[in-house]
């Protein structure tokens, strides 16, 4: 399972996208060769982040969604959830319910 860091802000936004492209790429590989469909990223450290890490999700679930997987992300803090809602963005991340964010 791959996890976000303790701090996502846009001025380390691109060397943070270039690492997580390389690691869902390698993860969806795995996932797909063992006949799996989901690719989970754990968000439970994440404490510091901006709007930017909203950016980052859309962009990783439209990766996985190219490389035949569905994103799904576990342990979503509160604040995240809530500004996914403000940024009417919170059914693309997790359309799975409306309580969506807060799996295990």
């Amino acid at each position: 399972m791959l996890k976000l860091p303790a701090s996502v802000r846009v001025d380390a936004a691109p060397a943070l996208w270039a690492g997580l492209q390389s690691s869902l790429r390698a993860e969806a590989a795995q996932i797909v060769n063992g006949a799996g469909a989901e690719l989970n990223v754990d968000a439970g450290e994440l404490q510091q982040f901006d709007s930017v890490v909203l950016t980052l999700l859309l962009s990783a679930a439209r990766l996985c969604k190219e490389l035949g997987v569905q994103l799904r992300v576990l342990n979503v803090p509160a604040k995240l959830q809530e500004l996914a809602r403000v940024y009417g963005v919170a059914e693309l991340l997790w359309p799975e319910s409306p309580e969506a964010g807060q799996g295990a």
